[in-house]
Parts: C-alpha cells; structure tokens; sequence
C-alpha cells in the first residue's frame, strides 16, 4: 500500500473499543483521505476475523499529524533541524529542543539536540522516553 505505520492506539471502552491508527506515505507525501480508506479497508477484515474487539469496534486510520511521534531512528535523521518536545532523564525530563542529528550504530544511536540555551545535548536513544515534534501557531 506504500504506507508505513508509525503509531496504533487503543482506547474507548470495553463494549465500544476504538482503534486509532497512525500512517504515513512512504513518497513523504502528505497523507489523503484516500490513503486513509484504502487502510481501513486493508485492516477491517483483519480486525473482524480476530473478533477481539467484539463487533462494535471503532477504527479510525488518519496521518501523524503535526505532532507526530518520533518513535524510529529514522524519524529523528528525517526531521533534523525540526523542534521537539522531548521526555528523557537524561534531559532532566519534557524539554523543548531542535534536533540535530543522529549519530552512532544501531542499537547505541545518540541523539544531538539543542536547548533552548543554545547548548548542544547528546542523548541515548534508548534513554528517550517520549518524543514528539513541536507545533507552534
């Protein structure tokens, strides 16, 4: 389908589940509803057939959005020079920063990142609890 998914959430209650699922195109285009009805119907009959959620279910497939989740290595190298906010002791909790680069090998990948004091931070991908992009209006 040329999509990827970057997040599933599940929430609602136990006799109305929803499922909240996140995609992207692979072209770095911007998602379409279209995009979005092609994964619904790529996922509802995988959906039914487990019969976990009951007949019931809510699936709502849409795009990141503008705070999207940075969950990959990838997505902090696609997203260098970008502001995120950011969860991670090693940054003495949530802080607001603009990601740098990436560097290290797999599975050791450290983070570059600058403060809001201008000071470059490198963080341990693996210490990064939460992080997300940061929209300003």
């Amino acid at each position: 389908m040329e999509l990827d998914l970057v997040e599933v959430r599940r929430g609602g209650s136990r006799s109305r589940p929803t499922i909240d699922v996140r995609v992207e195109r692979r072209d770095g285009q911007a998602v379409t509803v279209d995009d979005c009805a092609r994964a619904s119907r790529a996922l509802e009959p995988r959906l039914d057939a487990d019969g976990s959620l009951g007949e019931r279910y809510v699936l709502e497939v849409s795009s990141p959005g503008v705070e999207r989740p940075l969950l990959k290595p990838a997505d902090w190298q696609r997203f260098a020079g970008r502001k995120a906010k950011v969860l991670s002791d090693a940054l003495g909790g949530r802080e607001e920063v603009e990601i740098v680069a990436l560097e290290g090998d797999t599975g050791a990948e450290i983070v570059v990142v600058r403060d809001g004091r201008g000071a470059e931070r490198r963080v341990p991908l693996a210490q990064v609890r939460e992080a997300r992009l940061a929209f300003h209006w």
